[in-house]
């Protein structure tokens, strides 16, 4: 009671600190709103930079939203006039003037918005924290940060289009090759074997556009995000720090790579003219002249106190139905069918109560997965492996998550399964009779109405030797473990036991089974809970517990609700997953 009481207490006195501008004035606004653009119109141009977006007006005058850092003013925008290009960068925004002049606004240091002498500019771009200029006889000019040589760009010549990335700068001659300086890391490419190219578009990664309408790209590849070879009839093409984003001749959207905040989720838009990925977001601009965006909207402080205030003070936390641990974080499904979220899952992109009419939740790494009570299923968060692909899916009764694949179960006995699919995990479209499904980090296990077990994937540990398996009812899949629990209240398992995750033999009376990554936990019939296995973090402490009707256990931490509907955790609480008070 003490330790809630002086939660409420440090959260009212941040609340109140807040409010009272105290921290505002003296720390600068802690967010940012780069999303902010539904009401931009007459829009011909767009460039997200690292938390902010800005337009380009057709009357030459220029819109920008998003985070206000330390008083930079990257936003301060609205006095510029006749603008015929535009480039937002890490902490700055540059404007090209139709008489070939540059303004610029935001951080200064390092020289980074000293272009007020520039003349003869037919394209800009700015960098992280640096800015270039192509002028119309071909040369390049750049200020800014030069740790790395990013700015040494004085004897390119025939220039056609440049990028500045977060450390380097790329440029495109006019015979279709590229040029580059500065930091390319050892993951990266020279550019020698590139040709034919017609655009550029760098950041932490390079890619390049063919005339032919497909892409290369460079071979740092940390989110995938340089798997495009398989893109065709893109006509643009923009580079983010960890996705890649191309315009299709056909007007709608593609992209790929790191997407724990929706910034790829672009497989709806259409009638777009031009693109442009931002840090954690993406933007779009349709043809009406409109913009759409999507991604990371939200940072710091301010959310997060008025989130933690809120669910101290209301009931949204209680009346749960069921619940689901993660890996970072945790899903509680409510009796009205709308689903909360604790953890890393957060700033603005996967808010569970988007998600209505839900049955049950299951949650992954980095995205969640809820059954809809006329059998569909709805999924958001990352989707580098595509599972959150399931907007198709019907007639399903169950579902599981694991950290980049999703399984569903089925009215008729099949499963189905889309994402990560290395170690066969996902091959389960043979499978039949299936009354349950249970997704591991690698491999997936399913159970047969007559009691017997199947699984594929992963198997390195032998987690999923279970086909003498018999008369279970039902079953988890973990790290690199299975478990299943028999009709007569004991407990099998299989798999990795260096840590006791499989120590289960003397369990009696048990009425639910859940694996963690390496712990397992069991529920008994008098509503007590057991747990062995790797308690590194406080996972297994749990012998207090009473009144459990349902328990979930996560990669290192463990839930259960009780017959109160309420719920407990304890674990690794590094990212707030176990703060469901």
């Amino acid at each position: 009671m003490g330790d809630l009481f002086m939660k409420k207490f440090f959260v009212i006195v941040l609340l109140l600190i807040l409010l009272s501008g105290t921290l505002l004035s003296c720390f600068g606004i802690l967010y940012f709103r780069a999303n902010d653009v539904g009401n931009w119109k007459n829009i011909v141009d767009v460039s997200a930079g690292k938390f902010h977006t800005v337009g380009l007006k057709k009357d030459g005058s220029v819109v920008a939203a998003g985070w206000w850092f330390f008083g930079r003013g990257q936003c301060n925008v609205k006095d510029w006039n006749n603008i015929v290009a535009i480039s937002a960068g890490g902490h700055h925004t540059v404007g090209l003037k139709k008489d070939g002049t540059v303004v610029a606004v935001g951080w200064k240091e390092e020289g980074l918005c000293d272009v007020s002498d520039w003349k003869d500019i037919v394209a800009i771009s700015a960098g992280d924290s640096h800015i270039v200029g192509l002028k119309k006889d071909g040369t390049v000019v750049a200020v800014g940060y030069n740790k790395y040589g990013q700015c040494n760009v004085s004897d390119w010549k025939d220039i056609v289009a440049i990028s500045a990335g977060v450390q380097h700068t790329v440029g495109l001659k006019k015979d279709g090759t590229v040029v580059a300086v500065g930091h390319t890391g050892n993951k990266r490419s020279n550019f020698e074997d590139w040709n034919n190219i017609i655009a550029i578009s760098d950041s932490s990664h390079t890619v390049g556009l063919k005339k032919d309408g497909t892409l290369v790209a460079t071979t740092l590849n940390d989110f995938e995000q340089d798997n495009i070879k398989r893109w065709k009839d893109i006509v643009a093409v923009s580079a983010g720090c960890g996705h890649t984003v191309g315009l299709k001749k056909n007007g709608t959207v593609i992209a790929i790579g790191y997407n724990e905040f929706g910034q790829c989720n672009v497989e709806n838009w259409k009638d777009i003219v031009t693109v442009s990925a931002g840090y954690d977001h993406t933007v779009g601009l349709k043809k009406d002249g409109t913009v759409l965006s999507i991604g990371k909207n939200i940072r710091g402080t301010w959310k997060t106190i008025i989130a933690m205030f809120a669910n101290l003070f209301s009931d949204d936390n209680t009346n749960i139905k069921s619940i689901s641990a993660g890996y970072y974080n945790t899903l509680g499904l409510k009796k009205d069918g709308t689903v909360i979220s604790f953890g890393k899952i957060d700033d603005g992109l996967i808010d569970g109560y988007k998600l209505k009419d839900i049955v049950a939740v299951s949650a992954g790494m980095y995205h969640i997965v809820g059954l809809k009570k006329d059998g569909a299923v709805a999924a958001i968060g990352d989707n580098v492996y595509e599972q959150c692909n399931v907007e198709y899916w019907k007639d399903i009764i169950a579902i599981s998550a694991s950290a980049f694949y999703t399984m569903g179960l089925k009215k008729d006995g099949t499963v189905l399964a889309v994402g990560y699919n290395e170690f066969k995990q996902c091959n389960v479209n043979d499978w039949k009779d299936i009354v349950a499904i249970s997704a591991g980090d690698y491999h997936a296990v399913g159970l047969k109405k007559d009691g017997s077990v199947v699984a594929v994937g992963n198997n390195k540990c032998g987690q999923c030797n279970v086909k003498d398996w018999n008369d279970i009812v039902a079953i988890s899949a973990g790290g690199y473990h299975t478990v299943g629990l028999k009709k007569d209240g004991t407990v099998v398992a299989v798999g990795w036991e260096e840590e006791g995750q499989c120590d289960v033999s003397a369990w009696k009376d048990i009425v639910a089974i859940s694996a963690g990554y390496r712990h397992t936990i069991a529920l008994r019939n008098d509503g007590v809970v057991i747990a062995t296995g790797n308690n590194e973090f406080g996972q297994c402490n749990v012998n207090d517990w009473k009144d459990i009707v349902a328990i979930s256990a996560g990669y290192r931490h463990t839930v259960a609700l009780k017959n109160d509907e309420t719920a407990v955790a304890v674990g690794d609480n590094e990212n707030s997953q176990c703060n469901i008070f």
